[in-house]
């Protein structure tokens, strides 16, 4: 039986559609194939965090101990703290944990604070401020008003160098110049004790 021209016709655009598509998907695929490509890469990236440490050189002792304590009686002691941190910061001073007389001869003992280099504890030889002196202020305003980091005083910026080191000379005088002697005399037999610390923050 023949076919006639009309069914043929039909036949070949059956077929022609499923080739057509092919050859299509197969001029996408090497036009793709055909393009230029390039990357660039920046591998191993990574976090890690800074570390600060702070220390002296009292060697577990205090930096001043004064005993047998007499009127008008002054004194200087050093300390040199060293900052092994390598990331900036900044360190200020405050006091702690004081525990009063009874005689309160807290407001009587003057403190004055310098910074600066040279010295070793217990020993201002050769000491060299980076300042000027201010007036001095007694132990129980000290612990009153500079009891943290945020009221913190003698601020020393670090550039986070391990090694930077600080002098830190504290001038102390049992100031009873004020006092009658009836007063004076009622001081005797007092004790106190405080802590100074130094605290570095990273900035």
């Amino acid at each position: 039986m023949t076919k006639s021209p009309a069914h043929t016709r039909r036949i070949i655009r059956g077929v022609a559609a499923p080739v057509a598509i092919l050859l299509a998907g197969l001029f996408v695929w090497q036009g793709s194939n055909a393009a230029f490509t390039a990357t660039t890469r920046s591998s191993g990236n990574s976090w890690s965090t800074g570390q600060v440490t702070l220390t002296d050189d009292d060697l577990g002792a205090a930096a001043i101990t004064i005993q047998n304590m007499v009127p008008m009686q002054t004194g200087t002691k050093c300390i040199v703290v060293t900052s092994n941190s390598n990331v900036a910061g900044e360190v200020r001073t405050y006091f702690s944990n004081m525990s009063p007389s009874a005689q309160h001869i807290e407001d009587h003992i003057m403190i004055t604070g310098l910074i600066g280099t040279g010295g070793t504890f217990n020993d201002c030889t050769g000491f060299v401020p980076s300042g000027v002196a201010g007036p001095g202020t007694s132990l129980s305003t000290l612990a009153t008003y500079s009891y943290n980091y945020a009221t913190g005083q003698s601020s020393w910026v670090t550039a986070g160098t391990p090694g930077e080191k600080r002098t830190y000379k504290f001038t102390w005088t049992f100031d009873t110049s004020s006092l009658t002697q009836q007063q004076i005399d009622g001081l005797q037999g007092g004790t106190i004790s405080v802590d100074a610390i130094w605290e570095l923050q990273t900035a």
